[in-house]
């Protein structure tokens, strides 16, 4: 991957800071970068696999310097997340009170203007459905991918058995559930453009929704009575 991404013009002199930089895009990003000239500051929680951008960054000839981070937060680039809200995710888990923080777009007032109809009659079926299966019962608006999470909190699940694709916020909350860690929802601004098409329909909601949530839901209380279980 990190060798495959090209761009052609001369950074010489600069520098860049590429977050999620150990692998993938972001490591692509990083090396390419350092192919045109640029010095990279790589950030990542992987301190292993962020040793390779860096020799990597170092081969074109340019300084690396290796940053790691405490938290991870989920900016999508589609134009629906508000820059504005990030201080509202960072905050509860600066503060000690909580592990995992989450956007709610049904705190904020522009909810019932903003949201398509459809959009909120199937997030909020999604969110009740999600409350029983992850056994948050106080948050809502589980489909909302605008989320901050501190290491700790990866730390404590297995991320590589989370489902990988639309349904993976329900299955994580489970996961975060039996790791006992601190979930907490802040209001962010629902943001539905005039030319804005999802590609989610009624097809996702009839599958995979009700195997995912099926599926959090009973690993979740097989874990919790496993640990209850005396020894």
């Amino acid at each position: 991957m990190a060798d495959e991404l090209a761009i052609s013009f001369d950074l010489t002199g600069t520098a860049a800071v590429v977050t999620g930089a150990a692998q993938g895009i972001g490591q692509a990003v990083a090396v390419a970068l350092a192919g045109q000239g640029a010095d990279v500051a790589c950030v990542d929680l992987d301190a292993e696999r962020q040793a390779d951008t860096v020799a990597r960054v170092e081969a074109h000839g340019r300084r690396a310097l290796a940053l790691g981070c405490d938290v991870a937060v989920v900016m999508a680039g589609d134009g629906q997340m508000d820059p504005e809200d990030l201080p509202a995710l960072l905050d509860p888990i600066a503060d000690g009170a909580a592990d995992y923080v989450k956007g709610n777009r049904f705190l904020h007032p522009a909810i019932w203007t903003a949201m398509p109809a459809s959009r909120i009659v199937g997030n909020a079926a999604l969110s009740i459905a999600t409350r029983v299966t992850s056994g948050y019962r106080h948050v809502f608006d589980s489909q909302c991918g605008y989320t901050a999470i501190h290491r700790r909190a990866l730390a404590a699940i297995e991320l590589d058995k989370l489902f990988p694709r639309y349904g993976y916020p329900n299955d994580l909350l489970s996961r975060l559930r039996v790791a006992d860690m601190r979930v907490v929802d802040v209001p962010v601004r629902p943001i539905y453009g005039p030319a804005w098409r999802s590609g989610i329909g009624l097809g996702t909601a009839l599958h995979p929704m009700p195997w995912v949530l099926l599926r959090s839901w009973t690993t979740r209380l097989a874990a919790q009575m496993l640990r209850r279980a005396p020894a």
